[in-house]
């Protein structure tokens, strides 16, 4: 069995892992990043980036059928339009392509090595990689796990023939006439939306109250209503309950107590995803857990000395930029730099249609929190640019603190407003106040605008509406 030396060995290569990586090549540390699959991880190879392709082309095609039939708003008109799904996802897979050897180069450049395998933990300081050219063992000064997470399967819907998950989701070749999806959260309203957006029939089959219920029903409502336009048929309230005998139809329970069957050609399951915390020998080192997730301090250390743990194996919100910012931590501090986590908020971002984002505390929470709070509001049917776009739904809400007026948190929905998330971010991050958003310049015309006006609102100046 060979055997490998090195000061810093990283458990996955997804967005925490091989950022983690690539600073600590970069600070001079010896560096190994061990993946069983393709550097990138779920992010890149099977779950942000291909996503996003995925909307993206929906959008494209829905603005072609618009044209079509006569419904678009600019006096637009096409031929009946047609898609090559294969060719579609073909494009798709080259994006992840280049991202994840772009991962390949970075690492190349900084200086870390990596190498294709299964790991496994022996103990604190031992790994063994099953590779294609047999085991070999790594010892390693500090380890950092980066495992992430993956998609959680109802044991009433295992996935398998027409139930698929997110990643089965985004690798289909052919567009089935119906899908079904089993969860009302981001994941499954994203792609269902996107093949809604290609002309298959949608029906969303969601257990809570309504859809979204990370985020309140004023940010949710917007893309409640645009799921009704799109003839996504939304089922609040109801449970799965498996398949039917011949496998073919699913059964669910209503909210009003009554059994239904729906057929559907595929069947997404979307209910959410668990940290992957089998598999790789973790249970060998006896880490505190909180509940499922590796228990880890301000400094994304474990119980166990020379032992990190970042991402989604260590808890909420499973994101990839929060995983990126752990990495470049922990990177620094192995590196003898004095860190500490201390960010203010981290953004969240649903890519609906319209989109969601939300930065920092909602007028619920902070004041669950205690804190009296100005909340200011702007629609987008008063700004001009959403006007010209003719995507007026949705809005821009800023909650500040009222004895003060410090930003506690920036929200918004509507359509291209993910890209307001480092907007919202750094505000958050710099501690602004209401008056330093409603005094700074902001182009015209731009959606961005909106935010401006939302701070207006909150200190009762507001100008355009």
């Amino acid at each position: 069995m060979a055997e490998i030396v090195c000061k810093l060995l990283i458990i996955g290569g997804g967005p925490g892992g091989y950022v983690t990586a690539i600073r600590a090549a970069q600070l001079g540390i010896d560096t190994l990043i061990v993946d069983e699959g393709p550097l990138g991880g779920t992010c890149l190879n099977i779950g942000c980036i291909p996503s996003k392709a995925l909307i993206h082309a929906g959008e494209e095609f829905h603005k072609l059928t618009e044209a079509a039939t006569g419904g678009s708003p600019f006096g637009l008109s096409a031929a009946s339009p047609a898609i090559d799904l294969g060719k579609t996802m073909a494009w798709k897979d080259g994006i992840v392509t280049r991202l994840t050897g772009g991962v390949a180069g970075l690492l190349k450049k900084a200086g870390a090595k990596s190498l294709r395998g299964r790991a496994s933990i022996r103990d604190g300081k031992t790994v063994t990689v099953e590779t294609d050219l047999g085991p070999q063992t790594v010892h390693a000064e500090t380890i950092v796990i980066a495992t992430g997470s993956e998609p959680v399967e109802l044991p009433s819907l295992p996935f398998g023939g027409k139930v698929i998950s997110s990643t089965g989701a985004l690798a289909l070749t052919q567009l089935p006439e119906s899908l079904v999806v089993v969860g009302g959260g981001y994941i499954g309203l994203e792609i269902g939306t996107a093949y809604a957006k290609l002309g298959v029939k949608v029906t969303v089959v969601e257990a809570a109250p309504r859809i979204l219920p990370v985020w309140d029903a004023e940010l949710t409502g917007p893309v409640a209503k645009r799921l009704a336009a799109l003839g996504v048929e939304v089922m609040t309230g109801a449970k799965v309950t498996g398949l039917t005998d011949d496998g073919e139809t699913l059964q669910v329970a209503t909210d009003d107590g009554s059994d239904i069957t729906l057929a559907a050609d595929k069947i997404l399951v979307a209910v959410g995803r668990r940290p992957r915390t089998q598999g790789f020998g973790l249970e060998q080192l006896a880490l505190p857990m909180d509940g499922p997730f590796i228990r880890i301090d301000n400094q994304c250390r474990t119980a166990m000395r020379g032992v990190y743990a970042i991402g989604d194996v260590t808890g909420e919100p499973m994101l990839a930029h929060r995983a990126m910012a752990q990495g470049e931590m922990v990177a620094d501090l192995i590196a003898g730099q004095p860190r500490v986590w201390d960010k203010r908020a981290i953004p969240a971002v649903c890519f609906t249609d319209p989109e969601i984002v939300s930065v920092g505390l909602g007028p619920d929470a902070a004041r669950r929190d205690g804190q009296a709070v100005l909340v200011g509001t702007f629609p987008f049917r008063a700004n001009g640019r959403a006007m010209s776009l003719a995507r007026e739904d949705g809005f821009v809400r800023v909650i500040a603190r009222e004895d003060n007026h410090v930003v506690l948190g920036i929200e918004a929905v509507g359509a291209g407003v993910a890209e307001f998330a480092s907007a919202f971010s750094l505000a958050i991050e710099m501690g602004v106040r209401l008056e330093d958003i409603a005094d700074t310049i902001h182009a015209h015309p731009t959606m961005g605008e909106a935010i401006q006006e939302s701070a207006l609102a909150a200190l009762g100046r507001g100008l355009h509406l």
